[in-house]
């Protein structure tokens, strides 16, 4: 079961990220930082569920995704890339553990991100941005989501880190302990963590060995 809506808007926020734009079904709640199960209206799609993170606010008008896409698998992302305005797709039930608790560094990989954009957006909106970092963790400057946005929400607590580019202004690597470390400042309680699994997994391994209590972790793999 789900709520058949109409695309408004579909384009590229990267090279293999699309941002689609979509009604908002009657009676949607959300919290920033949580996803829906969604399909596409079309036959043979439609019980194919996938969840994506809101990328829009709770109050806006129309509800948004951020959606990375892996066109080799042949599956739901490789076909929202044939996706225009007007077609449609089905939004089911809305989930998802991560929620902000407080101040804190936000770490994300790659399309980990999404969470993070919708709480943020919120935390800008309200004036509570605070000390609140994000570390964003790419393979290359083009794969950065939103980029120009978080610069401007952020300005020097937002960092980014490349593993397969050399840029200047840019870490280069992987996201360390001592980078956590380095960021994680006084009054900073809470760590934020989306990533992919290799990623969750050293980044909770580096917590555990800078001493930060599990119930400050908030977290969500994909």
């Amino acid at each position: 079961m789900g709520k058949v809506v109409k695309i408004l808007s579909i384009e590229h926020a990267t090279h293999d990220v699309l941002h689609i734009t979509l009604e908002k079904p009657e009676g949607l709640s959300y919290i920033p930082g949580q996803a829906a199960d969604i399909a596409i209206n079309k036959p043979g799609w439609e019980t194919a569920w996938r969840s994506f993170t809101f990328t829009s606010l709770p109050e806006d008008k129309h509800i948004e995704f951020n959606i990375k896409t892996y066109p080799a698998k042949k599956g739901v992302t490789n076909e929202l890339l044939t996706l225009k305005p007007g077609d449609e797709l089905i939004v089911g039930d809305v989930y998802g553990d991560i929620a902000y608790k407080g101040e804190g560094v936000f770490i994300a990989g790659g399309a980990g991100i999404t969470p993070f954009l919708a709480i943020l957006k919120r935390l800008e909106k309200d004036n509570k941005l605070g000390k609140n970092k994000l570390i964003f963790a790419n393979k290359t400057k083009g794969d950065i989501i939103n980029e120009e946005g978080f610069r401007k929400m952020l300005g020097d607590k937002f960092v980014n880190v490349l593993s397969d580019e050399n840029v200047d202004g840019y870490e280069h690597g992987f996201v360390s302990k001592e980078l956590i470390q380095k960021h994680k400042g006084e009054g900073l309680d809470y760590v934020y963590l989306c990533a992919p699994p290799p990623m969750m997994d050293a980044m909770q391994k580096h917590l555990a060995s800078l001493g930060v209590d599990e119930s400050h972790i908030v977290k969500e793999g994909f």
